[in-house]
C-alpha cells in the first residue's frame, strides 16, 4: 500500500519533525500502518540534538509531492532476455492480452528493446519467403522442437543454420535438396536421411521417426535432432527458435523513468503516440510498460500536513497530492483541497502540543522516548516557555511528557539551546528556520534563529544582509526579516532587507543600519507576521 506522509513545513524545526514522527507513530500504533513521518529539509543541530537524545533517526527526506510514473498503476509483464525464443515470447504475448509489447532486456536488467506483436508478425512474413534460418542457437532449436540429440556431431554444434527443406520423395534429382548449407526435416525415410548424412547437411530434423542404428554410427558432419512433431509443425517451429534480440524494435525507444512527472510524461505519449512504453528506475533497470489509459486516472501522493498549513511553506507539487488532514497552530493560510478533510488547528504555542491531546483522545500514552522528544518539542517551540504563544496547556503538557520520558524539563532546555551555532555559514543558519509568506498582496520571508548570545551573532550581519539581498533580489520580496532571538535577553534582534518605513510602523520603533531590538519579542508567528498583516491590511 502506498504511504501516507506525515510531513511539517520547509526548513524544518524541532517542532514540525517531531509533531510528523509523533502523528505518525499515534495513527499507526491505531491500526493504520501506511502512515510514514517525512521532512522536507535539512534537520537543524538542535533537532538532531534531540533525536540523539531520545535514539531515533531523522524521517525520511521528500523533495515533491508531485504525481510520477511510480504512482501510476502500470504493467508489470515478464521482462525477457534477448536470448529468449520467439517462441516463448508469443506464448506471452498471448497469455497478456492487455500488453502490446513486452520489454526485452540486457543480461544487467536495462533495456534491450521492445517485442510487440506486429514485430513478430512482421519477421514471420519475411521468413515465409525467404525459408532460412540463420545461426540460431542449438539448444532454442532443440526448446522449440521438444528435441534431443541423437549424435556426437551434434554435442559439438552450437548454431544451426541453413534453408529449411522438408524432404519428400522426388522422381527428379534437381528437386532434391542439394545443398550441405541446409536444414533438413523428413519422417522415416533412410534414404533421405543417408543422402542428408552424406552431404554432411548442417542439420538434419526426424520427425516423429526412429533413427537406424546403422545410420546412428554413420560417419557424418551433421547435427541429427529427433522431434515428436510432424515436419509441417517442426517447419513452422523451427522458425520460432530465433532470439527475440533478432525480432525486436531497438532503435528510436521512447521510455520513462519512474521518478518522471505525470505531466511531462502526458506531453511525450501526445507527440510520439506510442501504443506502449517502457518504464525504468534510477539504475536504468526496465520494471514495467506503459500506456496511454494508465494516465487517465493516477493515483495522487497522500499526506497529513503538520505545523503549517501555507502552499508556499509545503512541499513543492502540494496541489497534485490528496491532502488528508492538518493539524497547525499556525493561522488559517491559502492551502486548498478539493473534498472536505480533517483540520486541526488550535492557539497553542506547540503543534506537539495538540497531538498529545490526540494521543490522549485515543486512548493511547506515547512511549517514553516518543514522549521525551514531544516535550523536547514543546520547550524548543516555546522558547522554554518563555514565548508569548506559550499557554498553560502547553506548559502542562510538557510537565506530563516530561514525567512520562523521566527527564528535568530543565535539563532537556539546556541541552537543545546549547546547540553550536558558531561553525555554520551564514546561509545555513539563515535557511534553518526559514519561512515565506504572502499577505494582502506583499511577499516576504522570515528566518529566525534562537540563541543565547545575539550580540555574537549580530557581528555576522554583513553577511547574512549579503544573502538576504540576494534572496529579496531572487525572488521578488518585498521584504526578507532575520529575527536572532535571544533566549537570555527575552527579546530579538531584527536584521532586515526592506523598508525603513515597513519596520517603523510595523513595530512602533526607529530602525539604524538595517537593525532594530525588539524586547519581549520571541515568536514570529504571533508577535511579527501579525504586525505586519495589521500593516498591510
Amino acid at each position: 500500500m502506498d504511504p501516507i506522509y506525515v510531513t511539517g513545513h520547509r526548513n524544518p524545526d524541532t517542532d514540525s519533525i517531531v509533531a510528523a514522527m509523533a502523528y505518525a507513530a499515534l495513527r499507526n500504533a491505531c491500526g493504520n500502518r501506511e502512515y510514514e513521518a517525512a521532512c522536507l529539509g535539512h534537520v537543524s543541530d538542535e533537532t538532531q540534538i534531540v533525536l540523539n537524545r531520545f535514539g531515533f533517526q531523522p524521517p525520511k527526506r521528500i523533495s515533491n509531492m508531485f504525481t510520477q510514473v511510480q504512482d501510476l498503476d502500470f504493467d508489470t509483464p515478464p521482462v525477457l532476455s534477448a536470448a529468449v525464443t520467439e517462441d516463448r515470447a508469443w506464448k506471452l504475448l498471448q497469455e497478456q492480452k492487455n500488453i502490446s509489447a513486452l520489454p526485452v532486456a540486457n543480461e544487467d536488467g536495462t533495456l534491450y528493446g521492445m517485442l510487440s506483436r506486429e514485430d513478430v508478425a512482421s519477421y514471420n512474413m519475411e521468413l515465409v519467403s525467404s525459408g532460412f534460418l540463420e545461426a540460431v542457437p542449438l539448444f532454442n532449436v532443440l526448446s522449440v522442437l521438444e528435441g534431443k540429440l541423437l549424435n556426437e556431431a551434434g554435442e559439438s554444434t552450437d548454431t544451426i543454420s541453413g534453408d529449411v527443406t522438408i524432404a519428400l520423395p522426388q522422381s527428379r534429382e534437381n528437386l532434391l535438396f542439394n545443398s550441405a548449407n541446409s536444414v533438413v526435416l523428413c519422417g522415416h525415410q533412410p534414404d533421405m536421411i543417408r543422402r542428408a548424412l552424406e552431404m554432411n547437411v548442417n542439420c538434419l530434423v526426424l520427425c516423429q521417426a526412429e533413427l537406424d542404428e546403422e545410420l546412428r554410427s554413420f560417419p557424418t558432419a551433421t547435427c541429427i535432432i529427433s522431434t515428436p512433431f510432424d515436419a509441417y509443425r517442426a517447419a513452422r517451429l523451427i522458425f520460432q527458435s530465433t532470439p527475440v534480440g533478432r525480432i525486436c524494435r531497438t532503435k528510436d525507444l521512447v521510455c520513462f523513468h519512474l521518478q518522471d512527472r505525470v505531466d511531462d510524461v502526458k506531453e511525450q505519449v501526445l507527440k510520439y503516440r506510442e501504443h506502449c512504453y517502457p518504464i525504468l528506475d534510477e539504475n536504468e533497470q526496465v520494471v514495467g510498460v506503459l500506456t496511454r489509459y494508465h494516465l487517465l486516472r493516477p493515483r495522487r501522493k497522500r499526506v497529513v500536513l503538520v505545523d503549517h498549513n501555507e502552499a508556499s511553506q509545503s512541499v513543492p507539487g502540494l496541489e497534485e497530492a490528496e491532502i488528508l488532514e492538518i493539524i497547525d497552530h499556525h493561522r488559517l493560510a491559502d492551502i486548498q483541497t478539493t473534498n472536505p478533510i480533517y483540520v486541526r488547528n488550535e492557539p497553542v504555542g506547540s503543534t506537539n502540543t495538540i497531538i498529545a491531546s490526540m494521543f490522549q483522545d485515543r486512548g493511547l500514552m506515547p512511549s517514553e522516548k516518543m514522549a521525551g522528544m514531544m516535550a523536547a518539542a514543546i520547550l524548543s517551540d516555546t522558547v522554554m516557555f518563555k514565548s508569548p504563544t506559550c499557554t498553560q496547556r502547553d506548559i502542562r503538557t510538557a510537565e506530563r511528557m516530561a514525567r512520562i520520558a523521566n527527564v528535568s524539563l530543565d535539563e532537556l532546555g539546556k541541552e537543545i539551546f546549547s546547540a553550536s551555532v558558531g561553525n555554520k555559514t551564514a546561509q545555513e543558519l539563515l535557511t534553518t528556520d526559514y519561512k515565506e509568506f504572502h499577505i494582502a498582496g506583499h511577499d516576504l520571508a522570515v528566518a529566525q534563529i534562537t540563541c543565547v548570545d545575539s550580540r555574537s551573532m549580530l557581528e555576522r550581519k554583513a553577511e547574512f544582509l549579503q544573502i538576504m539581498r540576494a534572496n529579496a533580489q531572487k525572488e521578488g520580496f518585498d521584504l526578507v526579516i532575520l529575527m536572532l532571538t535571544d533566549v537570555l535577553l527575552e527579546g530579538t534582534q531584527i536584521v532586515y532587507v526592506g523598508s525603513d518605513d515597513t519596520i517603523q510602523q510595523a513595530f512602533g520603533v526607529t530602525p539604524k543600519e538595517n537593525t532594530v531590538f525588539l524586547p519581549h519579542v520571541m515568536s514570529r508567528k504571533k508577535q511579527v507576521i501579525p504586525m505586519l498583516s495589521a500593516l498591510w491590511g
